[in-house]
């Protein structure tokens, strides 16, 4: 029995350490590119190390447009996408998990149905009205239509309905109104749900492609993934340029999610737990 067991244990772990290796070897090899020479990155067949590490593909990108200034770009609009989307994600799913009022089931089933279509469908109304309001080719084009989510709001809420309701009726007693119980009672009990929707709108935001490319047309409004779509040539592409700009967007991902990876973890394990 000792035997079998370890043997399928081996197993389990050979079959994670296979999974950890296909996730991070692109990684790897964006990284390996990224401090390679043109002719080596295009060489066939392939060579995953470089032979003369140089660095003059980040030299050559941040030469190429403002990086500075589109890294400004996305740090503003990420920064404010998350702190407005999680106070209203927040907000909505404790009114949707402990207020009864009329109407309630069917509003959040509204709100869920955003989540059943594809979101290419908005873009054409969430233009018009940017267009409308006069904010074509600005910074606030490219956060004022994710400043809501459906997605956070039910996240939230699973959170909210887990926790027991004693804890409010305590709070009330104790002569907390709604607002009170809300900020000083139920937001600290769901703090990995918090840090798991920072996470995901995070990651959103930053790597948001198709938006900020459709609202936004000068390279100065222009947030890191659409920039670095400008770095393809027609006939050649500088691919080492291009694996520098990946690892120098990706870090602070990477950074975000090694400091929160808890209670990340935490969160989305007890998305689903319902008291």
């Amino acid at each position: 029995m000792k035997q079998k067991k370890n043997t399928k244990n081996l197993i389990v772990h050979l079959t994670l350490m296979m999974g950890v290796g296909i996730t991070v070897f692109p990684f790897l090899w964006m990284v390996f590119s990224s401090l390679k020479t043109k002719g080596e990155a295009m060489a066939v067949p392939p060579t995953i190390l470089p032979q003369n590490v140089v660095t003059t593909a980040y030299q050559t990108v941040l030469e190429a447009m403002p990086f500075a200034h589109i890294y400004m770009n996305t740090i503003i609009s990420t920064v404010i996408t998350v702190a407005v989307q999680v106070a209203f994600c927040t907000m909505a799913a404790y009114a949707f998990a402990r207020i009864k009022f009329p109407g309630r089931n069917i509003l959040f089933l509204v709100i869920l149905s955003v989540l059943m279509v594809p979101g290419q469908i908005f873009l054409v109304p969430q233009y018009l009205i940017i267009q409308k309001l006069s904010l074509l080719d600005t910074i606030p084009a490219l956060f004022l239509p994710n400043l809501f989510s459906a997605f956070g709001t039910f996240l939230m809420r699973q959170f909210f309905m887990s926790l027991p309701k004693e804890l409010e009726e305590a709070a009330v007693l104790d002569g907390c109104n709604r607002f009170q119980t809300f900020g000083k009672v139920m937001l600290p009990l769901v703090k990995p749900g918090i840090v798991a929707l920072v996470i995901f709108t995070a990651k959103f935001a930053w790597n948001d492609f198709m938006w900020p490319l459709i609202v936004n047309t000068s390279q100065e409004k222009m947030t890191l993934a659409p920039a670095m779509s400008f770095m393809n040539g027609q006939y050649l592409t500088n691919v080492p340029a291009q694996m520098a700009g990946a690892v120098m967007a990706v870090i602070p991902m990477v950074i975000l999610f090694f400091m929160f990876q808890r209670q990340f973890i935490e969160g989305v394990a007890h998305t689903g737990v319902k008291g």
